[in-house]
C-alpha cells in the first residue's frame, strides 16, 4: 500500500504542477532565455518543465531595441527564443496566443496583456513579423505544428484551441493543424490592442476588429528604415560624384544635392505618406508622378529649362523620377495595399522602364557636366 500511495501522490503533483514557485518542481525550462533580460520576470512550473514568465511591461531597453530597429540597426537579428511564454499566472484553462519571435511583435502583444492570464507560443518566424512571415511561409502550418510539439503544449493545457493574429492566416493551414495535432484555429483580431476585447467576448471579433487599417501614421513608422537604406547608397553616389568634380566642367553642387535628396525623400517618405491620395495604382507610377512634380518644380525655381542647361534639366527629369519611383516601389513589402502576385506583375512592368529612364538620365547629366 505504500508504494501505492506513493505513486499516486506523484501523479497527483504532475498534474497540479503549474504554479509560480520553484519550488513546485524542478524541471528544465521549455523555452531558453537570456537571465539578463528584464522583461522576463520569473518562471511558472508545468509538467514539461519551467515557462519563463514575460512583463507586461516595457522597458527603455525595450523602447531603444524598437527605436533602433524602425531605423534599420541590428533588424535582422531583433528576435526572442520561440517557444512557450506565460502571462500573468496561467493555469491548464488559461488561453493560448500564437505569435512571431520578431521581438517588435512579441513586445507589440504582451503589453496589450496587463491583467490577464495567458500562455504565448512563439514560432521561430528568423525574426521576421507575423504578417510578412505568414508571405514567406516562416509563420506556417509546418512551424506551427512543430511548435506544439516540442514544447509539450497538449500537457500545458486540457483546451485544444490556438489564438493566431488575423494577418497570419496566409501561412496557417487550419485543417493540417488539427490534423496533426488536435489543436482548432481561431483568428484572432488584426490588431493587438484589441485582444482583450476579443478574449473578453468568447472570441468573436466585431466588424471594426477585422478591418486593415493602414493609416498615414502606420505608413510613417515604416519609412525610417527605407530611408536610411537609401542613405547608405546615397554615400556611394557622393563619393561618385565627388570623384567626378575633379574633372567636371560644370561641378555638382549643392543645388545638385538638394534636388537629389529631394528626389530621396520624395520616394522614401512623401510617396507612402500620401499613398492613397496618388492617383494610380501602382507603387512606382505614384512614386514616379511625386518624383517628377518634385524635380520639375526645383528646376523650373532654379532656371535649370534655359537653353543652355536644357540638356541637365533633361537627364535629372529622366533620371530622378525613376530613383522615386525604385524608391516607392521598396515599400511594396510593407504595405496592405499590394499583393504578392501584383508586386511581381509591378516589378516585371517597372523594373526595366526605371532602369532605361535612368540609363539614358545619368548619360545626359555626365555630357552636360563634363563636357559643357
Amino acid at each position: 500500500m505504500g508504494i501505492v500511495a506513493k505513486d499516486v501522490m506523484k501523479m497527483s503533483e504532475e498534474k497540479s504542477c503549474c504554479c509560480s514557485t520553484s519550488a513546485c518542481c524542478d524541471r528544465k525550462s521549455i523555452t531558453p532565455y537570456d537571465k539578463k533580460d528584464k522583461w522576463i520576470t520569473g518562471e511558472i512550473q508545468t509538467t514539461q518543465g519551467s515557462v519563463p514568465v514575460a512583463s507586461t511591461d516595457l522597458h527603455f531597453k525595450d523602447m531603444l531595441g524598437g527605436w533602433k530597429v524602425r531605423w534599420g540597426i541590428g533588424r535582422m537579428n531583433y528576435k526572442i527564443s520561440p517557444g512557450i511564454y506565460a502571462i500573468g499566472k496561467p493555469d491548464n484553462m488559461s488561453p493560448v496566443l500564437v505569435s512571431a519571435n520578431y521581438k517588435l511583435t512579441f513586445d507589440a502583444l504582451r503589453k496589450e496583456l496587463v491583467g490577464l492570464d495567458c500562455w504565448i507560443l512563439i514560432l521561430d518566424t528568423k525574426g521576421i513579423n507575423v504578417w510578412c512571415a505568414a508571405g514567406k511561409g516562416t509563420f506556417g502550418s509546418d512551424e506551427l505544428v512543430k511548435r506544439i510539439s516540442k514544447t509539450g503544449l497538449s500537457h500545458i493545457v486540457s483546451h485544444r484551441t490556438l489564438i493566431l493574429p488575423q494577418l497570419g492566416a496566409p501561412g496557417v493551414s487550419a485543417h493540417e493543424v488539427i490534423r496533426q495535432t488536435g489543436f482548432s484555429v481561431v483568428y484572432g483580431p488584426v490588431r493587438a490592442c484589441d485582444i482583450k476585447a476579443f478574449l473578453g467576448s468568447d472570441f468573436k471579433a466585431t466588424e471594426e476588429m477585422r478591418t486593415v487599417k493602414f493609416t498615414m501614421r502606420d505608413r510613417l513608422v515604416l519609412t525610417p528604415m527605407e530611408l536610411v537604406a537609401a542613405a547608405k547608397i546615397s554615400l556611394t553616389v557622393f563619393a561618385v560624384l565627388f570623384l567626378l568634380n575633379l574633372f567636371a566642367a560644370r561641378p555638382f553642387g549643392l543645388a545638385d544635392f538638394i534636388i537629389y535628396v529631394g528626389a530621396v525623400v520624395t520616394g522614401t517618405v512623401v510617396t507612402p505618406m500620401l499613398l492613397p491620395f496618388i492617383p494610380g495604382r501602382a507603387f512606382a507610377w505614384k512614386g514616379w508622378l511625386l518624383g517628377l512634380c518634385w524635380t520639375a518644380g526645383f528646376i523650373w525655381f532654379i532656371g535649370w529649362f534655359a537653353p543652355e542647361i536644357l540638356l541637365l534639366a533633361i537627364g535629372y527629369l529622366l533620371v530622378l523620377p525613376s530613383l522615386s519611383a525604385f524608391l516607392a516601389m521598396n515599400f511594396t513589402g510593407s504595405s496592405t495595399y499590394t499583393s504578392f502576385s501584383g508586386v511581381i506583375k509591378e516589378m516585371k512592368i517597372a523594373v526595366p522602364l526605371i532602369a532605361l529612364s535612368s540609363v539614358g538620365g545619368i548619360v545626359l547629366v555626365l555630357i552636360k557636366s563634363l563636357w559643357a
